[in-house]
């Protein structure tokens, strides 16, 4: 199994920007579809952008011409940059991959830890 660890979440002012990084720990045959979620007090946890291998994106309506997400296929990494930030963006957010591993045909899922981001006035 891979581990995804997550990096640079904090606090911000609004209208600041931030960026995660999301890095998987160990080689992997593949690395498929990479997304961001995000889990706000009394919410169910919200899907807020995905990139496929081919660098395919999508975003939520929410976040839309704010939040950009990419990846690097080499270092196995996964990066969500977040500008223009709003309170309402106030929420854990955890990072997703699917990825084949070495020796495997199979798809299997791994998600970060989560990382606090919280947008102060």
């Amino acid at each position: 199994q891979v581990q995804l660890v997550e990096s640079g979440g904090g606090l911000v002012q609004a209208g600041g920007s931030l960026r995660l990084s999301c890095a998987a720990s160990r080689s992997v045959f593949s690395i498929n579809g990479m997304g961001w979620y995000r889990r706000a007090p009394g919410k169910q946890r919200e899907l807020v952008a995905t990139i496929t291998s081919g660098g395919s994106t999508k975003y939520a309506d929410s976040v839309k011409g704010r939040f950009t997400i990419s990846r690097d296929n080499v270092k196995k990494t996964v990066y969500l940059q977040m500008d223009s930030l709003k309170l309402e963006d106030t929420a854990v957010y955890y990072c997703n991959t699917k990825f084949t591993p070495w020796g495997s045909t199979s798809e299997y899922d791994a998600w970060g830890q989560g990382t606090q981001v919280t947008v102060s006035s």
